[in-house]
């Protein structure tokens, strides 16, 4: 029986390719137009894992996917980096001076702010995926409107690529996060990186202390994202990823903080993908 995997977005976006790159088998993919029906119906287990953007070099973090981690209790069991071709696409026989309107989701739109500096002629609408935007292109017939999304989209929906590779930095890529509602076992594979969350007040020296605690501990620390927690004025969630040689050290780092934070939360322990 196929593995139901919740992606944001339809077949031909990015989340649909990184499904299929990270399970290298048959899946049953579960589409969601919303981040936050992905994380819902991934706590209601109506699929089993799933796959979520959390960042990207060139437009950054996607901070609302952090607060829905930790809204919904799911667990991070990886993660997978993917270079990002963005392509302004159309129906066929137009060209770019032919296009009024594009359409994508906001993190592609960011993603390619300076290409579309040069066409001031076209506005750009922030849509909810790249590929449900080729898609309605293609179903609707729309002309002098365009998409910026794969060309794994452009080949499904049957749509003329007007611009490759249409990101600013070329070397464009997106770290996703595979989502579960259980921790990952080991299995015999090494687990060298962590994804944690903890409440801090804003005084003085207090995340000071905490890196002190890190570095202390031989944890080196890859990723720091802070949020405001929204009903208690000058208090703060930090998300941080950490990688590490050997278990006890995270072990050990971990009985330290839950004395000096509050809500120490551990969202996953999992396999660092960049090492």
């Amino acid at each position: 029986m196929s593995k139901r995997i919740g992606i944001q977005g339809i077949k031909g976006s990015f989340h649909h390719l990184v499904a299929m790159d990270y399970y290298h088998k048959d899946v049953e993919v579960m589409e969601h137009l919303s981040f936050h029906e992905l994380a819902r119906k991934l706590a209601a287990k109506e699929s089993q894992e799933a796959v979520m953007a959390i960042e990207n070099s060139i437009a950054g973090s996607i901070l609302p996917n952090y607060a829905l981690i930790d809204e919904y209790n799911l667990s991070v069991i990886g993660e997978y980096y993917t270079p990002v071709n963005m392509n302004l696409m159309a129906l066929e026989g137009q060209k770019i001076s032919d296009i009024k309107k594009v359409f994508s989701h906001p993190m592609a739109l960011l993603q390619c702010k300076e290409f579309f500096k040069k066409h001031t002629h076209i506005k750009l609408i922030e849509d909810v995926d790249t590929a449900e935007a080729a898609k309605r292109i293609h179903d609707e017939g729309l002309k002098k409107v365009g998409a910026v999304a794969s060309p794994a989209a452009a080949h499904m929906y049957g749509l003329e690529i007007l611009a490759k590779e249409i990101h600013t930095i070329k070397s464009n890529a997106t770290r996703f996060l595979v989502l579960g509602t259980e921790q990952k076992e080991p299995n015999g594979e090494k687990l060298d990186k962590a994804s944690i969350k903890f409440d801090l007040k804003s005084e003085r020296g207090s995340l000071v202390s905490v890196l002190n605690i890190l570095r202390d501990c031989y944890l080196d620390m890859t990723k720091i994202q802070s949020l405001p927690i929204i009903d208690e004025p000058w208090k703060y969630s930090f998300f941080v990823d950490v990688i590490f040689e050997r278990p006890e050290d995270f072990e050990r780092a971990m009985d330290v903080l839950k004395l000096m934070t509050e809500g120490l939360k551990i969202f996953g322990i999992y396999k660092n993908r960049l090492s």
